[in-house]
């Protein structure tokens, strides 16, 4: 299961979580940074990404689109990386079961 890391989050969150998350990229690295909201929702779902994010558009594209691809709907206010880094692997099996469930498009995890 690999994540794809929205603009409004570190770039380093790809490679830190990398060991969970194998295969995870930051919208940055992939020459996406100043993609569209659809233009990275057709692109995680053609590669096989969850959705990593702070903003709301993208729960509201899969309530309208639905899915996949699947939103993880960061609710963590102004927080460091390293914080949003351990909120991730603190709920790494509720993502794991995330992803499982076809009943499921958004995920939203808090602090």
């Amino acid at each position: 299961m690999k994540l794809l890391f929205d603009q409004n989050l570190s770039p380093r969150l790809a490679e830190q979580l990398g060991d969970l998350f194998p295969g995870s990229a930051h919208v940055q690295s992939l020459r996406l940074a100043r993609a569209s909201d659809s233009r990275l929702w057709d692109f995680a779902h053609q590669n096989g990404y969850l959705i990593v994010t702070k903003d709301g558009d993208f729960s509201d594209r899969s309530a309208m689109l639905g899915y996949p691809p699947k939103v993880i709907w960061l609710h963590l206010g102004n927080c460091t990386t390293t914080e949003i880094e351990a909120a991730l692997r603190a709920h790494h099996a509720d993502i794991e079961d995330f992803n499982k469930d076809e009943t499921a498009g958004v995920l939203a995890v808090f602090g």
